[in-house]
């Protein structure tokens, strides 16, 4: 199912597995990771080809492989601070930006995690909880020096979270709004109304852009049917989608569309407004909301590019972050901690569960297990709406997923898996209990292999 993100929609897109093997305590271990390579996410030119920019985060992928095969380190965390560096400074000699250098970092992270928690005979949560990744907080943030992991995130990750539903710019909202030539009919729902009635959802993310009386109108269809469909009995956020430059002009409509009368039952439910000003502007001095003291919460997410971004966001007035894998675990795990104390001081500070087109069988359950040990509850999950479940997999795949992650999906009339979201919750238990997320044993025989160098 098309949709739009940004400046771009997406009608198909690659998808990688990354494996590599790490020497543990002498031993070779193999770990994975996956992630999609989505043009005009990491780089949003829109003169750019769709194939250089596919390239392009190949070759980030591969200047990471190459990195990391000169690393030797005594703890994961070294290993992944070793490579941060290298990555980017590779990256600003190539002039790589920082968010799209340090993707190819994130799948390498993720790879070796995989192969520590297997060599180690533990999962994740417990990896983290008891530090035997060997992570330094004070290195990441310096308010948190001498402090542990264990000290900021919960003692026991949720086994359920809230699946946020992403309403698109082109999605339609009613069944009536699906043209026939674009209705998609692979026994899943298509519109918003139909979304809700089958999968249960509470929570949703609302996509707007600059274009404030398109916003309007269609916040208000939005608004007629969540009231229709859940009652009182959900939240969303809005992502502004980088569509602002000027913080005033933003406030300014903001508070219109605030003010709006027929508008008032909704707002009450709204959680935070993510990533509103284009990232070239987002952390500039001029970014500064106390001119508008009664603001919803306001995050970031695509300036949330380097170790320093979520502090700098904080100075600024912004409440909080998204975390979501390709930007990295281990920065994800400091913001975390960096949030948990804030609020324990009393103030505002917001972690949010992004990642719009995340599918399985590595790639969702990796990242879903990191959400969890992380406390986030709503997390943004949309893959299983714009694809056909795992239908684009092997059958091995296929069977491998439905056989040892049962609590996350089933299988549908069609034959594929496909994710089991209900009463809007998606189960974390089997990504949880798993070395990091997916049950080993994979079989990437039938994927087609490139180069990794």
């Amino acid at each position: 199912m098309p949709f739009r993100y940004g400046i771009a929609t997406m009608t198909e897109v690659p998808h990688v597995f990354l494996r590599l093997e790490f020497e543990i305590e002498g031993r070779l271990h193999s770990g994975l990771a996956a992630d999609h390579l989505p043009p005009k996410w990491f780089t949003k030119d829109p003169a750019r080809a769709l194939d250089d920019e596919i390239d392009e985060m190949l070759s980030v992928l591969r200047a990471a492989v190459a990195h990391a095969g000169k690393i030797s380190a005594a703890t994961p965390f070294q290993f992944w601070r070793e490579l941060y560096s290298s990555q980017a400074a590779w990256g600003g000699r190539n002039r790589i930006p920082p968010l799209l250098a340090q993707f190819g970092t994130s799948l390498v992270e993720r790879a070796l995690l995989d192969a520590f928690c297997q060599a180690k005979g533990t999962n994740i949560a417990a990896a983290l909880r008891e530090n035997l990744l060997g992570i330094d907080l004070g290195a990441l943030h310096s308010s948190l020096a001498r402090s542990q992991v264990r000290d900021w995130l919960p003692a026991q990750p949720p086994e359920v979270v809230f699946a946020r539903h992403t309403v698109g710019l082109a999605d339609p909202i009613e069944e009536c709004d699906i043209a026939p030539a674009e209705r998609v009919n692979d026994g899943l729902p298509q519109s918003l109304a139909a979304c809700v009635r089958f999968y249960g959802l509470r929570h949703f993310k609302i996509k707007i852009d600059a274009d404030v009386s398109r916003a309007r109108g269609r916040l208000g269809q939005i608004a007629s049917v969540l009231a229709r469909e859940c009652g009182g009995d959900f939240a969303f956020s809005l992502d502004g989608n980088e569509s602002f430059r000027d913080p005033a002009v933003f406030a300014s409509q903001m508070r219109a569309l605030l003010g709006e009368a027929a508008l008032q039952e909704f707002w009450p439910k709204l959680l935070f407004i993510e990533q509103p000003l284009h990232r070239e502007v987002a952390l500039a001095p001029a970014a500064e909301w106390s001119a508008w003291p009664d603001r919803p919460p306001i995050i970031i997410d695509e300036s949330d590019a380097e170790i320093g971004s979520l502090p700098a966001a904080l100075a600024l007035g912004y409440a909080g972050t998204s975390h979501k894998n390709c930007k990295g675990i281990f920065k994800g795990v400091g913001n975390a901690c960096l949030l948990a104390q804030r609020r324990a001081a009393g103030k505002t500070a917001m972690l949010s569960g992004e990642d719009l087109t995340n599918v399985g069988p590595v790639a969702l359950l990796q990242d879903l297990a990191i959400q969890a040990v992380l406390g986030v509850t709503s997390v943004e999950r949309n893959g299983h709406h714009y694809f056909a479940g795992l239908a684009q997999f092997p059958g091995a795949i296929q069977e491998h997923v439905l056989a040892h992650h049962g609590d996350l999906y089933t299988r549908s009339p069609a034959g594929w898996p496909r994710l089991d979201v209900r009463e809007g919750r998606i189960a974390t238990g089997s990504a949880l209990r798993a070395p990091f997320g997916y049950a080993p044993g994979l079989d990437l025989g039938g994927l087609e292999v490139i180069p990794a160098i």
